[in-house]
């Protein structure tokens, strides 16, 4: 039994099985058609055919299965951070990063009928989260749904005007939804960074800004963390994100994911895996891939 609503639902069905024709040429993403992952695949890819998938797990599946020839997947927000379970979701999905995507996130307040009539508004809670004060403003009532463009294919479905939902533009174009309000978010940098899965890795051009995706495991010593990445000071090596987590119900080694500037066949990059390599149980390189965004202060 499919888990979005009826409008989103007949759009999944005929975007798959358009995507089934053509599957090399598929981009994957998890949500409804109109989520702000379906933007960052129009934007990226606009001649492709996009593949809406209920869970982050479908999305990667389907390039593994060969469903789909990518997936955009985000991996961070600007407000809330790491995305849940992706750090646990890249190392294990054996596909490559091989792009990287910034989308800024416009939240729009839409409806059936008026906004005066809106009582409550539906959407994902982070969605809610990131429009706490203007809803407040307005005396809406925030009610907590599973996606935000599910959320608008809900409201447009129900076709009560005092119902409203916070999604993106691009939903309220799928369902036929009034724009009320637009940018209602409190913060004016609410971004959403994705990257690009591919099972293949993709070579990237000689002098072009690079970025390096990777995850290790520190062995269980003392300043273990400190020896390991001691490499990339030494050779001026940017570390642009380091995130620790725990697998396994362990409590005895932390695995970390990190993002670096450069590429592993740059000298002082290679020599910095090198040194992390000895002072850790693994590394694993998830990809090399253009940077979009200078990762300057």
């Amino acid at each position: 039994m499919s888990s979005y609503p009826p409008l989103a639902d007949a759009l999944v069905r005929d975007m798959a099985a358009r995507a089934a024709t053509d599957p090399a040429a598929a981009v994957a993403f998890q949500g409804a058609p109109g989520a702000y992952s379906h933007q960052a695949v129009r934007e990226l890819f606009p001649n492709a055919t996009a593949l809406p998938c209920a869970s982050f797990e479908d999305a990667i599946e389907a390039v593994q299965s060969g469903r789909a020839g990518q997936a955009v997947i985000p991996i961070e927000n600007s407000l809330h951070g790491r995305v849940a379970d992706i750090h646990f979701l890249l190392p294990e999905s054996g596909l490559h990063v091989v792009g990287e995507h910034f989308v800024r996130v416009h939240h729009c307040l839409l409806g059936t009928g008026t906004q005066a009539e809106l009582k409550t508004v539906i959407s994902h809670p982070q969605a809610l989260g990131q429009c706490r004060l203007r809803l407040r403003s307005w005396g809406i009532e925030a009610v907590g749904f599973f996606d935000t463009a599910a959320a608008a294919a809900q409201v447009a479905g129900d076709g009560d005007a005092a119902q409203g939902a916070i999604a993106s533009r691009l939903a309220s174009e799928i369902y036929g939804l009034k724009v009320f309000a637009e940018g209602v978010e409190d913060a004016d940098h609410n971004t959403t960074r994705f990257v690009v899965l591919a099972q293949e890795p993709r070579a990237v051009v000689p002098g072009t800004p690079t970025m390096t995706s990777l995850n290790f495991e520190v062995r269980n010593v003392p300043a273990a963390l400190f020896k390991a990445l001691g490499g990339f000071a030494t050779n001026g090596i940017n570390i642009t994100k380091l995130e620790s987590y725990l697998r396994d119900g362990s409590f005895a080694a932390a695995e970390f994911y990190a993002e670096i500037v450069g590429a592993p066949s740059d000298a002082g990059v290679e020599r910095a895996l090198e040194e992390l390599a000895f002072h850790t149980k693994w590394v694993r390189v998830l990809g090399t891939y253009p940077m979009v965004r200078e990762r300057t202060a």
